[in-house]
């Protein structure tokens, strides 16, 4: 949760729109979509990837 909060926060603070949250139903990460093309990984051991 504190993964998500700080990785949200950088994203609006260089105006990006944090458009969608999500978990993935298969693999239990959550997905951040900001921006137009930016997309954001959190696993669940709170390690994250920007892709």
């Amino acid at each position: 949760m504190k993964t998500l909060f700080i990785l949200s926060f950088w994203a609006t603070k260089i105006y990006l729109p944090v458009f969608l949250v999500r978990i993935d139903e298969q693999t239990k990460n959550l997905v951040i979509l900001a921006g137009e093309e930016n997309e954001i990984i959190i696993y669940l051991d709170g390690k994250w990837r920007y892709v």
